[in-house]
């Protein structure tokens, strides 16, 4: 007996719906809920624990996967199973887990996982921008406390409309791809890329996203109450004390507030905190300590972060000593790594990152392979973020998510002013160095001055900068170039990254309700006025891309063969480009493209690339008929010469001795010899030989009086044709009898 299933359907015009259906599967989960949109089905599960751990953070684990069944394909590799998630399902679990973590009560300490699933693909539908919407309504379907439904959605402007989550054919015309996480209430996460737009024009842009997700929350709320909206369960909540509170407000808030007006280093920060919450600590007698360490932990906590926005938002002061629009000192290095490609340094105030570019040809290129998309990047960043940078020591074990993620946003900041011609594979990597504050943005200028330094013909150079904001009531500031610890007591951190004319990529997260988009401009043109400022400090550095790469790095020249020849040029099991590669010390590397064979040659030396041109266009030389070519003498036959064209090494053709000169000529070497250099005409194939054909006499003057030997007379004994070659059928037939009777005789 099937069971009873309820239903909601969210149309987003243009004949698009969404539909959202529970009842029917994964009927254990505290909460399930299949989302299909076209043939795209999604099916989101959510469990929570009912025993509390002991850790001193909420446990919550999202995962998003996407089975390759679903699109009727195999997984790669030798396995033929799904194992460790792509950086694309990581880059999802990220968005996702932004908006939905802070809306769980920050006192609820239990194992909580949200698993979402790609059943079924469509080419149409991006999956992507519909995981928040399932991820949300599987919990409001469960008795799990959170406290409002939210959704995400992809807004994209094409040919200047925006449109709710297109397709991926239609993305490719957008110039503006932005995610956006929202309550009914609230915009909380913003992520995306764009061709050098306003601020105005990105917050027009949040504004039409977040209509289309207040109605989505609605369709959850619907969906719960006509299933039957559970109780939210009862947990124990975390215990508190106002007599322990109220000491540690009395005894540490004009301290910290005192040491946060030092203007500090980071260490020395840190260290007198520490002192401070030491001399609370005493306060406390050991009995107190071990009943109530946490309590006392968690209130000092409460009590720093409230002492150091008050000093911000009273007297404009910020933990370093800055103004609230005021840039961390600068410098920048180039071409520091001598043996890279190209290298920069970007130091920002306690922020350090060292960037590297590499250039290789298209068999470089990152190879993606989805269930959802099939394809590859030949311009791509990665990010690491050791230990060392924020003077710490812990394991590493592999690359984590956070680098997966800023590295994927410095990558948008700087894909787009990459040349569409640049004929190179480009990756870029970012080993942070030192890390007080958004060394994801300090990622994209050292980027941006290693892409440069590298020779890479940059558009226009791309800066970044972090933003924080603290408000309280009426009252609010907008934070430039945030410290970490500012971007933990902040309500909002936004990274905006771009050139002198917009912007081109942004994360942001959004910490409080409500907040109106008037301030979200404010702070965005706060921001363009410090990428501006950082800029010059970058083109100060480096003004303008190296016209060409350095003497080390590979130079790259791409060119384009007939279809026809392409095997040519490979040659028998690849004899010829292998031989080609080992003699220039090149790589070349053949690409069919419809009709065309695309050439990549890529070598340190010149002259070894300039090799390799001249032997394919001796492969691929194409004499036109009537035009006059240069030919060497190479071999002497009997009834003609054999000439090589002198550009196309290799390439040969037969000049017949009756093409030698007008006078009749006995023997060859009467007219030429091995080594001569000659002119020759192409007159195209010969309809009798049907071989190509050459001539010498053509290009001499005709000797007067010159006549042209008569044809020969069919009549004569020579005209064989008519004679049946020296007899009828009968007659060929008995004299290959006789010839066998000889045989036989001996």
């Amino acid at each position: 007996m099937i069971p009873k299933t309820f239903k909601e359907v969210i149309d987003l015009g243009g004949g698009r719906t969404i539909s959202l259906e529970t009842g029917k599967l994964a009927k254990q989960a505290h909460g399930s809920v299949e989302l299909r949109m076209g043939n795209a089905v999604l099916l989101c599960t959510v469990v929570s624990s009912h025993t509390p751990t002991t850790m001193d953070f909420f446990p919550l684990t999202l995962d998003y996967r996407e089975k390759f069944a679903a699109a009727g394909r195999y997984p790669g590799g030798f396995f033929k199973r799904e194992a460790r998630p792509s950086n694309e399902e990581i880059l999802v679990m990220r968005l996702v887990d932004r908006v939905l973590r802070p809306l769980f009560p920050s006192d609820y300490r239990f194992e909580t996982q949200v698993m979402i699933q790609l059943m079924s693909h469509d080419e149409e539908v991006m999956p992507d921008a519909l995981a928040g919407l399932a991820a949300s309504t599987a919990i409001q379907l469960s008795d799990i406390p959170f406290e409002a439904p939210i959704s995400e959605v992809r807004v994209a402007r094409i040919n200047g409309e925006f449109v709710i989550n297109p397709s991926r054919t239609q993305l490719e015309e957008a110039d503006i791809d932005l995610m956006v996480g929202a309550s009914e209430d609230s915009v909380s996460m913003v992520e995306g890329e764009m061709d050098e737009c306003s601020e105005e024009e990105m917050a027009e842009a949040i504004k039409f996203a977040h209509e289309a997700i207040k109605e989505q929350c609605r369709a959850q709320v619907r969906l719960a109450e006509a299933v039957g909206k559970k109780p939210t369960r009862e947990y124990e909540t975390a215990r508190t004390d106002e007599s322990i509170q109220q000491k540690v407000h009395e005894a540490a808030y004009q301290k910290v507030y005192d040491v946060a007006k030092q203007a500090l280093s980071k260490h020395e920060r840190s260290e007198a905190f520490s002192e401070i919450k030491e001399e609370v600590k005493a306060l406390f007698s050991e009995e107190e300590q071990e009943e109530n360490g946490t309590l006392i932990s968690k209130y000092f906590k409460e009590v720093h972060k409230t002492a150091i926005r008050d000093l911000t938002l009273k007297e404009g002061i910020r933990l370093d000593g800055r103004k609230t629009n005021e840039i961390r000192p600068i410098w920048c290095e180039v071409d520091y790594l001598p043996s890279t490609h190209g290298s920069a340094i970007f130091t920002r105030g306690e922020t350090q990152a060292l960037a590297t570019v590499t250039l290789g040809t298209s068999r470089e290129a990152n190879q993606v392979d989805l269930p959802t998309f099939q394809g590859e990047e030949t311009f791509y960043l990665h990010y690491n973020f050791p230990p060392f940078s924020t003077g710490e020591a812990y394991p590493i074990r592999g690359t984590s998510r956070r680098e997966i993620g800023h590295g994927n946003l410095a990558q948008r900041a700087l894909k787009g002013m990459v040349p569409d011609d640049s004929p190179y594979t480009i990756r870029v990597v970012s080993e942070v160095l030192e890390s007080n504050g958004s060394s994801s943005m300090a990622t994209v200028c050292a980027g941006t001055m290693a892409l440069m330094d590298a020779g890479v013909q940059l558009t226009k150079p791309v800066s970044g900068i972090a933003m924080g904001l603290i408000s309280q009531g009426d009252d609010f500031a907008v934070l430039s170039d945030i410290l970490g610890d500012e971007d933990a007591l902040g309500d909002m951190d936004f990274k905006v990254t771009g050139t002198a004319d917009g912007i081109t990529a942004c994360q942001m997260d959004i910490k409080i309700k409500g907040l109106s988009y008037e301030i979200l401009v404010k702070a965005l043109k706060q921001a363009r006025e410090g990428r501006l400022h950082i800029l010059e400090k970058i083109t100060e550095t480096i003004a303008q891309p190296a016209p060409n790469v350095k003497p080390h790095a590979p130079k790259m020249e791409k060119i384009e063969i007939p279809g026809e020849f392409i095997g040519a040029v490979i040659g028998p099991g690849g004899k010829v480009i292998q031989e080609m590669q080992k003699e220039t010390d090149t790589t070349i590397v053949i690409e069919e493209v419809e009709d065309m064979g695309v050439i990549e040659i890529l070598g340190v030396n010149q002259d070894g690339i300039d090799e390799v041109k001249k032997r394919i266009k001796a492969i691929t030389f194409k004499p036109e008929v009537g035009s006059v070519y240069e030919v060497k003498v190479v071999k002497v036959l009997d009834f003609g010469a054999v000439v090589e064209y002198t550009q196309a090494k290799g390439n040969e053709v037969l000049l017949h001795i009756s093409e030698l000169a007008w006078e009749r000529t006995d023997n060859v070497t009467d007219i030429v010899n091995v080594g001569d250099v000659i002119d020759v005409k192409y007159f195209g194939i010969d309809p009798k030989t049907r071989k190509p054909k050459v001539s010498r006499k053509a290009l001499l003057k005709k000797p007067e009086g010159y006549a042209p030997r008569p044809p020969r007379d069919k009549d004569r004994d020579g005209g064989r044709r008519d004679n049946n070659r020296g007899g009828n059928r009968d007659d060929r037939s008995r004299g290959n009898r006789d010839r066998g009777n000889r045989e036989d005789r001996d």
